[in-house]
């Protein structure tokens, strides 16, 4: 069976898809559906898009974020926010490895894979839109997919977080953005 669902939800589109997976069930080879989830939203970063696209970082997300934002690099060492870098971030009692896919500033388009082994597989795009020298526009969609029953409950779970993420991720980015001390003038 597929089905999808529309919602807007605070300013967040949310589409959800249930798609066939690739692999068969372990007995008999009947196709299992796994779940696919897909939710945008966006944000606006009082901060020049060199500075906003700092923020949406693996090392620049660690000012906003929170403590439960710790990425641990694998590659490369030292750690720096560049196309290629792997690294772990920890989900509860699980480890996800992402990957940075994409980190082209000149396209003001930055690009995450992670997964979670025998969980579920995240895509994360992030698109930048100066709208003037000091305001940046930030959209972000995340696509989740299901690569297993379990992971059919944590996409639905993750997936019910990101309808709230943008609101969230604004508010705690204007924290710190005004916790900042402007340089003084010269």
């Amino acid at each position: 069976m597929r089905w999808v669902y529309v919602a807007m939800v605070a300013g967040a589109c949310c589409v959800a898809t249930s798609c066939p997976a690739a692999t068969a069930q372990a007995v008999g080879n009947k196709e299992d559906n796994r779940m696919h989830v897909e939710t945008t939203f966006e944000v606006l970063v009082r901060a020049p898009y060199d500075e906003a696209a700092n923020l949406f970082s693996p090392e620049g997300e660690r000012a906003w974020a929170g403590a439960h934002w710790d990425p641990t690099f694998v590659y490369p060492l030292p750690a720096r926010d560049t196309q290629g870098a792997v690294f772990t971030i920890s989900h509860g009692s699980m480890n996800a490895v992402w990957v940075v896919a994409r980190r082209d500033l000149e396209a003001r388009h930055f690009q995450y894979v992670y997964f979670i082994p025998d969980v579920m597989v995240t895509t994360i795009d992030v698109e930048f839109k100066p709208l003037d020298p000091n305001m940046t526009h930030v959209k972000v969609t995340y696509a989740r997919t299901a690569v297993s029953a379990a992971g059919d409950d944590h996409v639905k779970a993750m997936s019910e977080g990101d309808q709230t993420a943008g609101k969230e991720w604004q508010q705690a980015i204007d924290r710190y953005l005004a916790s900042q001390t402007p340089a003084p003038a010269r």
